[in-house]
């Protein structure tokens, strides 16, 4: 529900930014066009309303030619509470031993010089992408809740790297500001996790504890649909995200 709400916002957000073009807009560019302005620097809007605040992300695209480009974007990943317990009752037997993440991702793009008015990187645009993001969160806590008694303790690796083909359009405002939006991004997804779970939790809260922690996963990784149990487990595969439409990115950058 609230990746809906964030959604929500940024659609809205996104249909603000349009309406506040003006037309004038366009008479700067063509005025600007004596001096080519082939970099540009990004920020990602998305991964921090969709993952969590401890998620940053910046990116780089340099234009090649009047219809081409490439991008890369590195970053931060994070997953955030996995679940959720009062820690007000809860005794930390270490604080977070682990807790970080990596995002890196590029594209190679092709602006589409027959759909396009202007050139790169001004247009709807095409082409491959890559990207990888790694996590990694180890902790151990005793809990006494109503919901949980017992102790708990978490190694957990998880890596997913996704290779595609995406469909966006970016906008450029005032020939410095750009609005970059990735709408459509069917792609492959191949996984990697491991977990070490050890718990002293009676059977009916762990099994409340692990149907949380599966959801949670479920909720924050497309394509996710594992199970994971009490124990060391270990899996690898495939996903095919196609069906989802995965990697709905919007991105505000600077132009030089």
């Amino acid at each position: 529900m609230k990746n809906r709400i964030h959604i929500q916002f940024l659609t809205a957000f996104v249909m603000i930014c349009l309406l506040a073009y003006s037309p004038n807009a366009d008479c700067q560019v063509q005025d600007s066009l004596k001096k080519e302005k082939k970099n540009s620097v990004k920020i990602n809007l998305t991964n921090p309303m969709i993952f969590g605040n401890n998620n940053y992300i910046l990116g780089y695209e340099r234009t090649f030619g009047k219809h081409q480009s490439a991008s890369l974007h590195v970053g931060t990943f994070m997953l955030g509470r996995l679940f959720s317990i009062n820690t007000d009752s809860v005794k930390n037997l270490k604080k977070d031993i682990t807790n970080r993440g990596i995002s890196l991702s590029g594209d190679y793009r092709f602006y589409l010089a027959k759909e396009n008015k202007y050139n790169s990187p001004h247009g709807l645009y095409i082409g491959p992408y890559f990207a990888l993001n790694s996590y990694n969160r180890k902790f151990a806590l005793e809990a006494n809740t109503a919901d949980f008694t017992g102790n708990f303790n978490l190694d957990f690796k998880f890596r997913v790297s996704t290779v595609g083909f995406q469909l966006g359009y970016q906008f450029i405002f005032w020939d410095r500001v750009s609005l970059d939006m990735v709408l459509f991004g069917p792609g492959a997804s191949f996984y990697k996790l491991k977990a070490n779970i050890d718990t002293s939790l009676d059977p009916d809260s762990e099994s409340e504890l692990f149907m949380k922690l599966n959801e949670a996963l479920a909720e924050k990784i497309p394509g996710y649909s594992l199970v994971i149990e009490p124990g060391e487990f270990e899996k690898s595969g495939s996903v095919n995200t196609t069906s989802m439409g995965y990697r709905y990115i919007v991105m505000v950058g600077f132009r030089f």
